[in-house]
């Protein structure tokens, strides 16, 4: 009986062996199923699916009236009057009073030159003047009694009271007062020529503005010597240089065989280098009657209708020849794309827009088209990039690489 009872407090060994077993088998289970969940979560999220290879195009701003321009052109800004201001008189300059941008109106002193030895010229012409108009009284004085006396001795002869030799003299001595008299209206006359001049001698020592401008460069200061010529080692010829801004027109060339495409009045539209997100109006001023055989180009002129300040002779520039005016709306800029980066997906427009090593699925709103481009209403800002093809192999997240191409 104490055998049986030993017996049974025996262990089992084949019966603990196999639950570990099994209990193994289930952790293994549960890990590689855990491990496919994760894999199938880091693929969906594109962290170890491949990077797609796109190519990109960037949302831009662009002008209704791209649609209808004829032509393009480049060419620069140029002032139809500019003026190199140098004297008439060579001087050394002792006074400037501009300088780089400033606004002159015609006639206004720009400088002046050392001026001594033409005013002491101007004073003297002036007190010869005094002399000669003081000189002009005496001979008139003298005329007079000259002429008194010549009255008296023409009576006396006549009565043959006096001799006819006494008469003689008298009317000599007339006559010679009167020639004195003659005499001191021409000396006058010379002095005032003289000091005429002595004062223009002056005024060449003023360089003044020949019309209203602006100043673009000063080519001299206080101290220097300027000349007409510039001939001399130490002179310089001109003092500025200033231009009309009122003139300043886009000169452009165009080729010889687009030449029946433009013509003398049609509106154009400018856009600047320097300000590449506004456009000017202007029009044609001039087809230049001659073409420049190296280039086979004809030079073509066109003004700006609403003149701009910011607008600065030697800028580049571009001109869109259109075959109408602009109108109102159309002046504005509108955002746009390449209709091939836009895809329908679930009945809506949308564009993988790009941001660092992925694409996001943005919907937009699409507008009119505007020659090769679409406008887009909503969605994207102009400048941002975004995936051009291939669209059918991105979504939202999805890791790419830029093309190379």
């Amino acid at each position: 009986m104490a055998d049986e009872d030993l017996s049974g407090l025996k262990i089992d060994k084949t019966a603990g062996a196999f639950r570990p077993a099994m209990h193994g088998k289930r952790y293994l289970l549960w890990i590689a199923a855990s491990l496919a969940v994760l894999i199938a979560i880091l693929f969906a999220t594109g962290v170890l699916s491949p990077r797609v290879e796109v190519e990109t195009a960037t949302v831009s701003m662009v002008y209704p009236s791209q649609t209808f321009t004829l032509l393009n052109a480049s060419g620069y800004v140029v002032a139809q009057r500019k003026a190199s201001v140098a004297p008439k008189t060579t001087g050394t300059i002792e006074w400037l009073g501009v300088e780089e941008g400033s606004r002159v109106r015609a006639g206004e002193i720009l400088a002046r030159l050392e001026n001594r030895d033409v005013t002491a010229a101007r004073d003297q012409a002036a007190a010869n003047l005094v002399n000669a108009r003081a000189s002009l009284e005496q001979s008139r004085a003298e005329l007079n009694d000259a002429a008194l006396n010549f009255n008296r001795q023409k009576e006396l002869v006549d009565q043959g009271i006096v001799a006819k030799s006494d008469f003689d003299a008298a009317d000599a001595r007339f006559r010679k007062a009167r020639g004195g008299v003659n005499g001191s209206n021409a000396a006058i006359n010379a002095s005032r020529a003289a000091l005429r001049g002595a004062e223009a001698a002056i005024e060449y020592t003023y360089i003044r503005a020949p019309f209203d401008a602006v100043v673009l460069t000063k080519n001299a200061d206080v101290g220097d010597i300027v000349t007409p010529i510039g001939a001399a080692a130490t002179a310089k010829a001109a003092v500025v240089t200033i231009a009309d801004m009122g003139s300043l027109q886009v000169e452009a060339d165009v080729s010889e065989s687009n030449l029946e495409k433009v013509r003398v009045g049609q509106p154009c539209e400018i856009q600047l280098d320097a300000f590449p997100e506004a456009r000017f109006s202007g029009a044609i001023h001039m087809i230049v009657p001659t073409a420049d055989r190296s280039k086979a180009t004809v030079l073509v002129k066109v003004r700006f209708l609403n003149p701009d300040s910011r607008i600065l002779p030697e800028m580049s520039a571009k001109v869109a020849f259109l075959q109408r005016e602009v109108k109102g709306e159309e002046k504005k800029p509108r955002t746009a794309i390449n209709p091939a980066a836009v895809i329908t997906r679930n009945g809506k427009s949308v564009l993988f827009l790009i941001k660092g090593e992925r694409v996001s699925e943005t919907p937009v709103k699409l507008g009119s088209r505007i020659g090769d481009m679409v406008e887009v209403q909503s969605g994207v800002k102009a400048g941002e990039k975004v995936a051009l093809k291939p669209l059918d192999k991105l979504r939202d997240g999805k890791r790419i690489k830029i093309s190379e191409k």
